[in-house]
């Protein structure tokens, strides 16, 4: 399995769950665990998804997500969860 952290951070609005998880299903990647809290108006959502059967590469998706992240108003960034792991390692 090739798990990959996505988080979508910014100001709430209407559709930014629906959107993000229906480029993921497009895209045949599974959404194995998600978190979603809004603090006053802002909006932050983790998510833990399998990309072995994406059918597109992971740097595509990053960059796509990144600029539907940008149509509807929030930051959405991926990181292969091995990277994550050093990168958030003690």
């Amino acid at each position: 399995m090739k798990k990959t952290i996505i988080t979508v951070v910014g100001k709430d609005t209407v559709g930014i769950i629906a959107k993000t998880c229906t480029y993921l299903a497009d895209n045949n990647i599974n959404i194995l665990d998600i978190s979603q809290t809004i603090v006053k108006d802002y909006f932050n959502m983790m998510m833990i998804a399998d990309f072995s059967k994406a059918s597109k590469k992971f740097g595509v998706v990053s960059k796509e997500l990144e600029e539907l992240g940008e149509s509807i108003g929030v930051i959405i960034k991926c990181q292969q969860e091995d990277i994550f792991n050093s990168m958030h390692r003690i």
